[in-house]
């Protein structure tokens, strides 16, 4: 459970938290949505004041329906606010939400940690081989479809079967390569309906047979949103109530819109330990 991030080992067997950090202005959740360079210092410093442990920066929405930009606009999005960041506060731990390995190179090369792929490579060829040059942790997602098409009509045979298989070739690929810190993300809201989340949910700890870490990234999704008829705005109390869960089934790192309270979920699931 030890990822090596620019030389620093961090230890997952203790559950960290993600905090994310958008600079898009058309993801899923309105406040979240299009920083500017003082806005994202401004809330860099606020998740790392509430215990943040990585700040994940996307450039481009993935939400159901959304469609792709250029690599130009993405890169045009996340460097300024990348490097702001990181001049700001040198010492943090970023990850770039992102699936093309031009992205990925300019950023790692700019000081960020870790790829977060929500493609597992498919939607780059090159992904895969960008990250075994750079030796980085590579967070892996499970995805049925695009994120355009993705929720039109996903389908399983048995969901926690398809997306452990799915997973584990996907894994050999990247062992070969010789990739080694490999973080999994079961892709909630991804290419699942209602009862696919749920029943991935419910099996977590069987995600990867708990041989790599798992990110669990439910924070404010329409599994919670669906579910009790609400906003996103109103899903904190949800989002909250799935966190423990998750960690009761061994997530190693939540990926959240609001710190703060993932953060005093953790110390309670700790204490309870």
């Amino acid at each position: 459970m030890l990822i090596n991030c620019k030389g620093k080992l961090v230890d997952l067997s203790q559950p960290k938290i993600m905090g994310i950090l958008n600079t898009t202005p058309d993801s899923f959740f309105a406040k979240s949505r299009g920083q500017n360079l003082d806005a994202a210092l401004r809330r860099t410093e606020e998740m790392l004041k509430e215990g943040a442990d990585f700040i994940d920066i996307g450039g481009m929405s993935t939400r159901p329906g959304s469609e792709e930009i250029s690599e130009q606009e993405e890169l045009d999005r996340i460097m300024p606010i990348l490097e702001a960041v990181l001049k700001e506060f040198s010492d943090i731990l970023i990850s770039i939400d992102t699936y093309r390995s031009k992205v990925v190179r300019e950023t790692i090369g700019a000081g960020a940690a870790i790829v977060n792929d929500i493609s597992a490579g498919i939607l780059d060829k090159e992904l895969f081989a960008t990250v075994a040059e750079l030796k980085v942790p590579y967070i892996m997602m499970h995805m049925q479809g695009k994120p355009r098409d993705m929720q039109v009509n996903p389908t399983y045979e048995n969901v926690l079967t398809e997306v452990n298989q799915f997973l584990a070739e996907k894994v050999l690929e990247l062992k070969r390569l010789g990739v080694n810190d490999i973080i999994l993300d079961p892709g909630f809201g991804f290419g699942k309906n209602l009862d696919h989340n749920y029943e991935l949910m419910k099996h977590l700890d069987l995600i990867g047979f708990g041989e790599f870490p798992l990110l669990v990234g439910i924070s404010r999704k329409s599994m919670i949103t669906r579910l009790l008829d609400i906003p996103a705005d109103e899903a904190l109390n949800g989002t909250t109530a799935l966190n423990m869960f998750a960690l009761s089934k061994g997530a190693n790192i939540l990926r959240v819109h609001d710190v703060k309270e993932a953060k005093e979920t953790l110390r309670i699931w700790e204490r309870l330990q």
